[in-house]
């Protein structure tokens, strides 16, 4: 065996270990935030509704930084540079912190409180691109997949995700109230600064690959 090929089977054997423990602690986290609520207020209809917003703002944090990590380091320099290195372990600690969330919603049913059929539809789709992302940041699915392929999925699904958080903590109806300021209002400003960010940055981009292009042409 070459040493390039040592060289790369350590790579993966170093990388799944690591992927696993962001992974397992995400899961941890929120199943303990489940768990405490639901221990301090009980397993019904409340306890359950409280387990689940707060599973679903600690998720929202794992994405957001898998989110924005990327536009920050293009607008704002290499100290951000760490963070856009780890967004894919961000984006597995998000998928699997929301398995917590979604078993919430399966006991919510359970138990005679169902969502909306519209609910379960919307926020549905959301986890289904959830589970996509994660599943093709396989590198050989995403190489199967290709660079536009996952490009596609990408923007589409994570731009998805991003709305489905935006019109649930934008769509909390008592602003200036104690309980919007905090439990909404924090995730609220991040729901709308993150694809603010995104958008600067893509347009940074391309004003740059623009200027590059009329330099190699003129």
């Amino acid at each position: 065996m070459g040493q390039q090929e040592r060289h790369s089977l350590n790579l993966i054997g170093f990388a799944l270990p690591v992927a696993a423990a962001w992974m397992g602690s995400a899961f941890c986290a929120a199943l303990g935030l489940a768990a405490l609520a639901l221990a301090t207020l009980g397993p019904g209809e409340h306890g359950t509704i409280v387990a689940l917003k707060a599973t679903a703002r600690f998720s929202f944090l794992l994405f957001w930084l898998a989110y924005a990590a990327g536009a920050m380091t293009t607008l704002f320099g290499p100290a951000f540079e760490p963070l856009k290195r780890r967004g894919r372990e961000f984006g597995l600690a998000f998928a699997s912190a929301h398995l917590v969330h979604l078993g919430l919603v399966a006991w919510l049913t359970y138990i005679g409180h169902a969502p909306a059929r519209g609910v379960f539809l919307f926020f549905g789709v959301a986890a289904l691109w959830t589970y996509l992302l994660a599943l093709f940041s396989i590198p050989r699915l995403q190489k199967a997949l290709g660079s536009k392929g996952w490009w596609f999925l990408r923007v589409v699904g994570l731009n998805y995700i991003a709305y489905a958080f935006a019109t649930d903590f934008l769509g909390y109806p008592q602003f200036g109230s104690f309980k919007y300021l905090v439990g909404y209002l924090p995730f609220a400003a991040l729901s709308v600064v993150g694809p603010l960010l995104c958008l600067a940055a893509f347009v940074q981009r391309a004003a740059w690959l623009r200027k590059t292009s009329s330099r190699q042409t003129g």
